[in-house]
């Protein structure tokens, strides 16, 4: 069924269901989704090598202590290139991968004429809205698990597994580590709710898909920039990058939750700030396309 016959099946329980199965086969279907996410896989696999060619045999003890969080203990056990990648990834190639989801989600179908077929069912903008923002987060799940799962297949078969030793200096075992990573990359998706609400508002602005992509990543750079000039340190704690590095935090023991805290609700607050100025703009707009 297409994603209009599921706007003409009208507001029942199902259609909403229905509609979100078919945006998220749709979004997934796309080259340049399963682009992105070739992309987002490949950055541990190159970490890992990297790490692998500079210490030689791999043996555990080396490392240098350069580069992103984490990365001086992946020879010592292949579970931190996990957190390694995700450090990695989350200042730019993940915000950027979302950036052109979400700019993409209402220009693009704008742009290729069938925007107006989904909003036959009545109220279908709110519902057609809120199933866009629902697909462009579980593309922030995807992206993530794709990070580590990649990270974590070339740590294994890279590097040695075991107990590893958290920021702290103590020592846990490799399940909890792995329940660790497993929530660190819940944190991280969550951290990208801000920029997916951001690059929804911007996709309600225009009917240019390539416009609302690059205007979304543009603005993903400009605020990175911004949070690091230290003349405006005033305003760090109120731009949506400033935390996001707090899932590092995780790894301490017990866990620091202050930061991790306030880069939720941080994300929260542009969720619905940019949620509802796109709610506002894609229901007062007049649809031609």
């Amino acid at each position: 069924m297409s994603r209009a016959e599921a706007a003409l099946r009208g507001p029942n329980p199902l259609w909403s269901a229905g509609l979100f199965r078919s945006e998220l086969l749709t979004t997934f279907r796309r080259w340049r989704t399963l682009a992105l996410l070739g992309v987002l896989a490949a950055v541990p696999v190159l970490v890992g090598i990297a790490v692998r060619i500079e210490t030689g045999d791999g043996s555990p003890g080396g490392g240098g202590g350069g580069g992103p969080a984490f990365i001086s203990q992946i020879t010592n056990n292949g579970l931190f290139l996990v957190f390694t990648a995700l450090a990695a990834t989350l200042p730019f190639f993940l915000p950027m991968a979302i950036g052109v989801v979400a700019g993409d989600a209402l220009a693009g179908e704008a742009n290729a004429g069938t925007l107006r077929y989904l909003l036959v069912a009545p109220a279908g903008r709110t519902r057609l809205l809120l199933t866009k923002y629902a697909t462009v987060m579980a593309f922030c799940l995807v992206a993530t698990l794709v990070v580590a799962v990649s990270a974590l297949i070339t740590g294994a078969l890279l590097f040695p597994l075991g107990d590893l030793t958290t920021l702290s200096g103590t020592r846990i075992g490799f399940a909890e580590g792995l329940g660790r990573a497993l929530l660190i990359a819940l944190v991280v998706a969550a951290s990208l709710t801000g920029v997916a609400a951001l690059g929804l508002f911007v996709s309600t602005l225009t009917n240019s898909g390539i416009a609302a992509m690059a205007t979304t990543v543009g603005l993903l750079i400009t605020i990175q920039i911004l949070d690091q000039i230290p003349q405006l340190h005033a305003l760090h704690p109120y731009l949506f990058s400033h935390y996001w590095l707090s899932f590092a935090d995780l790894m301490r023991d017990p866990v620091h939750w202050e930061d991790l805290t306030r880069n939720l609700g941080l994300q929260a607050l542009y969720a619905a700030v940019f949620g509802s100025a796109a709610w506002a703009r894609f229901t007062t707009k007049d649809i031609t396309a």
